[in-house]
């Protein structure tokens, strides 16, 4: 088993120019989007709470530490959909059919609605609404030990959706190969880059069937 390090990452100073110069830009469409977003879907985000305080014993939201530009961690939103609240030195992943996940929190992964407090990540300038998705801390340790690579996703923000997830390359990661197309596709979107890309990204999140969402 690998021995946990520090939290900070080498990153990779390769960061194409079209992304430097127009993520003032990409800035100011994160906020067109997230904020009207978030008031409208309050009353939501609110309601599942609700439910989620009903069905289990526990906070509704929780908090983990996750990898984010720069390498640099930052804690990330999410409606608690297990019986476990894991943020320390070492994380467990959830896999298919865990005993952890609580009925409706199997629901709200499917439809992805446990990520909707993410939209306040947005707002605070912690995360875009594309890019790679975080992982949490403990995992990235992991991961760039894995794959050599890695470190190149903490060149920009991390994003609520992305080019990987898209693809259908989320949820479980069950073997190597799992996380190398993963950070394949992600390297390919940091080094392709557009706004339009982005825009395109965001419309074809929402076409994404759900069996390709559930874990």
């Amino acid at each position: 088993m690998y021995q946990p390090a520090s939290t900070s990452f080498k990153v990779s100073s390769h960061i194409p120019m079209a992304y430097a110069a127009h993520s003032r830009v990409k800035r100011v469409l994160d906020i067109a989007i997230a904020a009207p977003l978030l008031i409208i879907l309050l009353p939501v985000i609110v309601m599942i709470c609700i439910a989620v305080r009903l069905e289990s014993p526990g906070p509704a939201l929780f908090r983990q530490r996750r990898g984010g530009a720069g390498g640099h961690p930052f804690m990330v939103f999410k409606v608690r959909t297990m019986t476990v609240i894991e943020d320390g030195e070492t994380a467990s992943q959830a896999r298919r059919g865990d005993a952890r996940v609580t009925p409706l929190g199997a629901f709200l992964r499917k439809t992805s609605l446990d990520e909707l407090p993410q939209l306040l990540n947005v707002i605070l300038g912690d995360m875009s609404m594309v890019g790679p998705r975080p992982h949490a801390v403990a995992h990235d340790r992991e991961f760039k030990r894995l794959i050599p690579t890695y470190d190149r996703r903490f060149a920009v923000k991390p994003g609520i959706t992305g080019l990987a997830q898209v693809r259908g390359f989320r949820g479980e990661i069950s073997d190597v190969d799992s996380i190398a197309q993963r950070v394949a596709s992600d390297i390919e979107y940091i080094e392709s880059w557009s706004l339009w890309m982005d825009l395109g990204l965001l419309v074809a999140t929402l076409k994404v069937p759900l069996e390709a969402k559930a874990y």
